[in-house]
């Protein structure tokens, strides 16, 4: 099942108090972006993000969920209608992130 347009324009409205959140769309899904590095993204209407250790520890309670067959385990974010949680998460999120990877010329 894909992501609705409409749930995506919800978590991006929820996050507009972060400074570059991007978005792509992926085969009927959203990788998100913050500051150009892939914090999770949106998969069958659900918030996940990678399961780095400042999310962890701020979500000890939080269920790991597959985006889709094959692919690793992210965190189901649970509390998307706080703006001042998602905001702390993906800021806390970032040194962690990898940086992405270089395109192949």
């Amino acid at each position: 099942m894909a992501s609705s347009k409409e749930y995506l324009d919800y978590i991006l409205e929820q996050l507009s108090e972060l400074e570059e959140i991007e978005y792509k769309a992926m085969m009927g899904e959203y990788i998100l972006y913050y500051c150009g590095k892939i914090a999770g993204g949106i998969y069958d209407d659900r918030l996940l993000v990678k399961p780095v250790k400042s999310a962890v520890s701020l979500m000890p309670d939080a269920i790991y969920e597959l985006p889709y067959e094959g692919a690793k385990e992210m965190l189901l974010v649970s509390e998307v209608d706080d703006k001042d949680y998602l905001k702390r998460l993906f800021k806390a999120m970032y040194d962690e992130l990898p940086a992405p990877k270089k395109k192949k010329v």
